[in-house]
């Protein structure tokens, strides 16, 4: 069984947003919103345009755990956020379905990012992907363990590791030079 992973290469992650930004602005802004917040995808897809737009933070009730977390959106999030919810109104889901008045569902997540991922050369690659990615490049930027622990929800820094593959990481290149 394979585990999804983080994307690691900013010039894969640069072409993911090339060929959703191609396809259309919703499964760009998705992917967007996903790797910048590192919310889960069953927080992201319910969001509606006033949820985010005109707003300093994302405040949400986490639907896996029943928490209320708030994210801070950054400057260049917010201008994201402005030109893309510029014409759509307060009530419209952020990701909204062109067959029903509802959010897209997980399924088509998954589909919208495999289907680039996959254009990209990646394989591992599921709706979770994007938190990971958030994850893993925040930990590369902070190495702030505790912090990410805590953006997570995660009951140890060893479980936050795992899950944006660090840990991995770390064992796959102490052994990479050994041998016997």
């Amino acid at each position: 069984m394979n585990t999804v992973q983080p994307i690691r290469d900013p010039q894969k992650i640069k072409l993911i947003k090339q060929n959703l930004r191609r396809r259309n602005s919703r499964d760009w802004f998705l992917f967007i919103m996903g790797i910048n917040t590192g919310l889960r995808i069953s927080d992201l897809l319910p969001l509606r345009v006033r949820d985010v737009r005109n707003q300093t933070h994302i405040v949400i009730k986490e639907k896996k755990t029943g928490k209320t977390k708030r994210f801070p959106i950054n400057y260049s999030l917010k201008e994201l956020i402005e030109s893309y919810t510029f014409d759509m109104q307060d009530y419209d889901f952020l990701f909204p379905s062109h067959k029903t008045d509802l959010p897209i569902q997980r399924g088509q997540a998954y589909k919208i990012l495999n289907q680039a991922a996959s254009e990209a050369g990646l394989t591992e690659i599921g709706t979770h992907t994007m938190r990971k990615t958030f994850g893993y490049f925040y930990y590369k930027q902070t190495k702030d363990v505790a912090m990410l622990q805590k953006i997570f929800g995660h009951s140890a820094p060893s479980i936050t590791l795992r899950y944006i593959g660090i840990e991995q990481e770390q064992i796959d290149e102490s052994l990479f030079n050994f041998s016997l």
